[in-house]
């Protein structure tokens, strides 16, 4: 299945990120499991992971050319916002 792409992308607290899809979906990704490996170390920085951005055509984030996460991602492992 395609990952539908990404409309806005908003920091929250604890390194979780949520991700509103052009589908109306949104999903909280929780960065913290990135932690332990080396290319995502900057995102311990507040300051660093509070800059991410949405790719043009919504196909990923990404904090600077190196580090960047894709929509397929975001939305295998986001877990779906589920409105009450």
């Amino acid at each position: 299945m395609n990952a539908p792409t990404i409309l806005s992308v908003q920091v929250q607290e604890h390194k979780k990120l949520l991700v509103k899809f052009v589908n109306g979906i949104e999903k909280v990704y929780d960065c913290a499991q990135l932690s332990s490996m080396e290319i995502f170390q900057l995102l311990k920085n507040d300051a660093f992971f509070k800059s991410v951005k949405v790719d043009a055509g919504g196909y990923g984030i990404s904090w600077n050319d190196e580090i960047d996460l894709s929509e397929y991602e975001l939305w295998t492992n986001g877990v779906e916002v589920v409105m009450a």
